[in-house]
């Protein structure tokens, strides 16, 4: 057998091995795959620490409406709800103050009129609605997330509150009603993973940290300790960036999925998921180390095996006498390879409740996934993103801060909330009820 071809094939075995012990670490995950449900949590009993939540809303008048209707249903018994309408071009503002007109003091609209120097929009949307905020508890959630259950609140602060847990964050359900969401954000959330495993991040001896902005809950003492939006005034992911000032700061982190309490779409076209998925991954990894990294993992580990069995496959068909016995044993290899791949896949893909056929389009979704990758170290280059009208210049990885400092654009308002990233979340094809 020529040294290239025992070179090639010992590179797969390798990569079929690392697959093979990712099926033990796969099967830990689902038996101890806990969810945060209606049911998770009995009512309170005696008083309940005051709440605020806060929801920050540029141009979300498809949204926003429904999110607030589904905090108002919320049972949660001392409660204020702060809807921050971020300089809206829609009828987000308008919105807003009607909800505010029939529901008295439930729901307090703010109007953020200009956005002060040296602040991303959200963040100071956030920072802006922090001014009104009287509770003892703090909670931020995204424009596009519809509670699908009245316990929501009620169950979250049990979980913080019984288990000592100062900053939790509840990971969203994604709602795919198309083809290509329902091929690209499993995909997707599974190369978030590789950074931000949830049980490193649970772990408070080691210093992985993460949040989805989503849905974070905390005290107004962590709020304060991490030093609030002030800073991350600057950050595009700055859930993640507050995770990790937590985690430096000896705050208890924790994440965990949710059944049945809510749920988010993130995107409704291809285009959206390219260009929204290729920021999240440029906000999240942010430097050419960590973006080569993610790549190269993502290239070496699923897409070798394919364009491998490909090659496994044409070299026989091609093959002569002598070497046909080589090409048989290399198909064979890159095909157990792939088949233990693919049975990992399909356990990850029920664990995060995405479509039942989704473990079969997995090769092109992770192409998809490089692909994003690539444009986001374009990013990292000093390419500019635009989003919903406003383009920003990011500075090269080069000269960028460090993950946890803040970095420079001279975008004058952040990414959609529905840009937070769904590492570990569920992905589901239709509205959950209350259970």
């Amino acid at each position: 057998m020529p040294v290239g071809m025992i070179i090639w094939l010992s590179c797969c075995t390798a990569v079929g091995l690392v697959w093979a012990s990712r099926q033990f670490s796969i099967l830990r995950a689902v038996r101890h795959d806990r969810r945060l449900r209606p049911n998770s949590h009995p009512p309170f009993a005696g008083n309940a620490p005051r709440l605020s939540v806060l929801v920050a809303a540029k141009d979300e008048e498809d949204n926003i409406e429904v999110c607030v209707r589904s905090l108002l249903t919320q049972n949660y018994p001392n409660l204020e709800i702060i809807a921050i309408n971020d300089r809206s071009d829609d009828r987000t503002g308008e919105i807003l103050d009607r909800l505010q007109s029939e529901h008295g003091d439930r729901v307090q609209a703010v109007h953020v009129e200009r956005l002060a120097d040296g602040w991303f929009g959200k963040n100071h949307a956030m920072h802006t609605g922090m001014k009104y905020a009287t509770g003892e508890w703090l909670c931020f959630i995204d424009a596009d997330c519809r509670q699908t259950s009245e316990k929501t609140l009620s169950v979250a602060m049990q979980e913080a509150l019984g288990n000592r847990i100062d900053f939790l964050s509840v990971l969203p359900v994604l709602e795919t009603k198309t083809f290509w969401e329902r091929v690209i954000q499993p995909v997707c959330a599974a190369i978030m993973v590789i950074w931000f495993d949830p049980e490193k991040v649970n772990n408070p001896k080691l210093k992985a940290a993460y949040a989805n902005g989503a849905f974070m809950l905390m005290s107004r003492e962590t709020y304060q300790t991490i030093g609030e939006h002030d800073a991350v005034k600057t950050e595009l992911n700055e859930d993640i960036c507050m995770a990790r000032l937590a985690k430096d700061r000896g705050v208890r982190l924790f994440v965990i999925q949710n059944e049945g309490l809510y749920l988010t779409r993130m995107y409704s076209s291809f285009a959206e998921a390219w260009r929204g998925w290729s920021r999240i991954f440029f906000g999240t990894f942010r430097t050419y180390r960590r973006l080569f990294a993610t790549l190269g993992l993502v290239l070496t580990m699923s897409v070798f095996p394919f364009v491998s069995f490909v090659v496994a496959g044409a070299g026989l068909v091609l093959a002569d006498e002598a070497s046909r016995d080589h090409w048989w044993l290399a198909l064979g290899i890159t095909g157990a390879v792939i088949v233990m791949l693919e049975v990992v896949i399909f356990q990850f893909m029920r664990l995060v409740r995405a479509a039942s056929w989704a473990w079969l389009t997995y090769p092109f979704g992770v192409l998809l996934g490089a692909g994003m990758l690539v444009m986001a170290l374009r990013k990292a280059a000093g390419a500019a993103t635009t989003w919903r009208g406003t383009t920003y210049q990011n500075q090269p990885a080069s000269v960028q801060s460090p993950p946890n400092s803040a970095a420079s654009n001279s975008g004058t308002s952040d990414p959609s909330a529905s840009d937070k990233a769904q590492m570990g979340a569920a992905v589901e094809t239709r509205p959950l009820t209350d259970a």
